[in-house]
């Protein structure tokens, strides 16, 4: 999720990119590196998991 910083935790998203559901035992999330990779790149800062998942999918995709 986008949000803005100015916003309260649980306000306004301004965007949704991504799914992730920390209960389950495996990390099973989806993330739309496009959109990650553009909100990074506009300034956006992704929280330290998020910033895991980019660097996995990253990492994945370069090994495809």
């Amino acid at each position: 999720m986008i949000a803005d910083s100015r916003s309260p935790r649980d306000g306004r998203c301004i965007e949704e990119i991504g799914t992730y559901d920390p209960k389950k035992k495996h990390d099973t999330f989806m993330l739309d590196l496009d959109r990650a990779k553009y909100w990074v790149g506009v300034g956006a800062q992704p929280s330290e998991t998020v910033a895991s998942f980019i660097r996995k999918m990253e990492k994945a995709a370069a090994a495809a």
